[in-house]
């Protein structure tokens, strides 16, 4: 199996799957001198980690990750410095459950992979979904919390801004209040909690699953990177969103409420700051024109549709033609969109620290 790969300078390697022994990345392009901790890459794996509360997957995973290769240990005994060759990471599978696969090993289930990982490869790993299973963006998160610290003062974060037919008021915004004990759904707004758990356990106990809207913010980021037609930036981060298990679609900035308004509503206008740099009254285009970013916030959202592995049973067929009934037991995300936000995360600063350095390579500044 090809493409397993992503970005150019920043290139990052995923292997493994959902019920093998281990899954892990290599991340090759990494500059050296590049200081960061096991700590740093725990941190952002913990908060993807399965079986955190009663909304996610009940698999009890701990994702330590074991970094292989590409460092060296600074005096500490804790700062891990980069060397310039491939860093290597390993996160190892320690709660898998093949048996709750059996019955549908040779049964596709409607809107799942299956069928088309199975008409391609002539065969499928049933077990999680193999390959295909979103256990895989573990390693993309681990290689997202390197890429983090290529680009001096940049901060990615995300938040889920609607679930299904519920959405937050924006108005409550607070990034603080993410990470808190009482949020489990990365929401910035307190009073949506109660709203999206109640409409959550509705969903899970009918045995269904339900979809999400995810916002990413790279704030940080210089002006000038990306280029206008083939490597523009807003691209590259559309292609890393959409690699994302589960995505349906993404925009960028304004995205497809700029179709809704006038040149007037969308220009984002400009005067000059008093420091000397442009100031924007506006950001409808998500921090990026033509191809290239503005120093401004880059802002992206992805959609995330409903989990397929659900257990009201749906009309499908099996691998010998025949019509079946699929349901699916064993331990699923009622919505997987809630962990999909640092996977969002890191997908988006992968792109970013891609870029910036292509930008050093090609014009020798920042």
């Amino acid at each position: 199996m090809s493409h397993n790969t992503f970005g150019h300078l920043f290139r990052v390697t995923t292997w493994g799957e959902s019920h093998g022994p281990a899954l892990g990345c290599v991340v090759d392009g990494c500059p050296p001198g590049i200081r960061f901790t096991l700590k740093d890459i725990q941190d952002e794996l913990d908060k993807r980690k399965p079986g955190q509360s009663r909304f996610v997957t009940q698999r009890r995973e701990p994702d330590e990750v074991k970094v292989l290769s590409g460092v060296v240990t600074d005096d500490d005994g804790e700062t891990l410095i980069s060397t310039g060759t491939p860093i290597s990471m390993l996160i190892e599978n320690v709660d898998q459950r093949s048996k709750d696969y059996g019955e549908i090993a040779r049964q596709y289930r409607p809107g799942h992979a299956d069928y088309a990982y199975d008409v391609k490869y002539g065969l499928r790993d049933h077990r999680g979904g193999g390959r295909s299973s979103a256990r895989e963006t573990a390693a993309r998160v681990a290689a997202g919390a390197i890429a983090r610290k290529i680009v001096p003062g940049l901060v990615v974060r995300g938040a889920l801004v609607s679930m299904g037919t519920r959405s937050i008021d924006r108005a409550n915004w607070n990034w603080d209040f993410i990470g808190s004990a009482e949020n489990p759904f990365f929401t910035p707004d307190p009073a949506s909690v109660q709203v999206f758990a109640d409409y959550l356990d509705g969903i899970r106990k009918a045995g269904s699953s339900v979809g999400a809207v995810i916002e990413i913010v790279a704030e940080g980021v210089p002006a000038g990177l990306g280029a206008p037609i083939y490597a523009k930036l807003d691209q590259d981060i559309a292609s890393n969103l959409m690699s994302i298990n589960a995505v349906k679609g993404v925009e960028i900035g304004n995205g497809f409420e700029a179709a809704r308004i006038t040149g007037e509503e969308n220009a984002d206008e400009m005067r000059m700051g008093n420091d000397g740099t442009p100031l924007f009254l506006s950001n409808n285009a998500g921090g990026i024109l033509g191809g290239i970013s503005t120093g401004q916030d880059v802002i992206a959202r992805f959609a995330v549709k409903p989990t397929s592995s659900i257990l009201t049973p749906r009309k499908s067929i099996d691998k010998d033609g025949k019509d079946v009934d699929v349901m699916t037991k064993g331990r699923h995300d009622p919505c997987v969109g809630i962990r999909a936000v640092p996977i969002g995360e890191a997908m988006v600063a992968c792109a970013i620290a891609d870029h910036y350095l292509r930008h050093r390579g090609q014009t020798g500044r920042i």
